[in-house]
């Protein structure tokens, strides 16, 4: 057990999950997708992103022209997400809060050229609980800097198996990914990466759908 008063800043866990656990969230994200199926998401400006995604677990986070936000039903299927797998909610409980489950888990599936600019995850409530992030797949080269943009930044590589959270100082920290390194992990048989990220998006109780 890590405790929780030790998760402050940007935290790496590398290999956190074995590669049976990898097949067996695999295993998971795939029902999910087979549920609420992938799609691509647009910025506000109608820009396409270079990944395609989905969400699992009571809210969403959508991106699109009327602007990012959570919502709870699928964008085309009009159905509402699948529940978050079991082995991310005690990952949450174990890392994050045991008394607070996350609302929103993030499905992001990166090919070969797919890339994600620098940003900050500030679409939620309370910035007091972290963001977590598991990778399935390809290795990715991950970038991270400051709460301010323009300041300096540095690289980390995310293997399929590590756990990553944005916590206390660094909770509001830019971050991308910058490319992913293609035949790096024979997990996908297809090959890419997905990326799966656990948010609280409101500030306290139940969400009400």
């Amino acid at each position: 057990m890590i405790h929780l008063e030790r998760m402050s800043g940007f935290q790496l866990l590398p290999g956190r999950l074995d590669p049976k656990a990898q097949s067996d969230l695999l295993a998971e994200v795939e029902r999910v997708i087979a549920a609420a199926p992938l799609f691509t998401p647009v910025t506000p400006g109608g820009q396409p992103f270079s990944v395609r995604m989905t969400n699992c677990g009571p809210l969403g986070w959508m991106s699109d022209r009327a602007g990012y936000r959570y919502q709870a039903h699928h964008p085309v299927t009009g159905q509402p997400w699948p529940a978050i797998p079991k082995i991310l909610l005690d990952l949450w409980s174990e890392l994050v809060d045991p008394a607070v489950p996350p609302e929103a888990c993030l499905i992001n599936l990166y090919g070969p050229t797919a890339r994600m600019g620098l940003h900050q995850d500030r679409d939620e409530a309370d910035f007091g609980f972290a963001v977590l992030s598991v990778s399935l797949g390809d290795t990715a080269v991950f970038r991270i800097g400051g709460t301010t943009r323009g300041g300096k930044t540095r690289s980390v590589r995310l293997a399929s198996g590590d756990v990553c959270l944005l916590a206390g100082e660094d909770r509001l920290a830019f971050h991308g990914i910058d490319r992913v390194l293609a035949g790096s992990s024979r997990l996908l048989a297809g090959g890419g990466r997905y990326n799966l990220t656990l948010r609280r998006v409101s500030a306290a109780g139940p969400v009400n759908l």
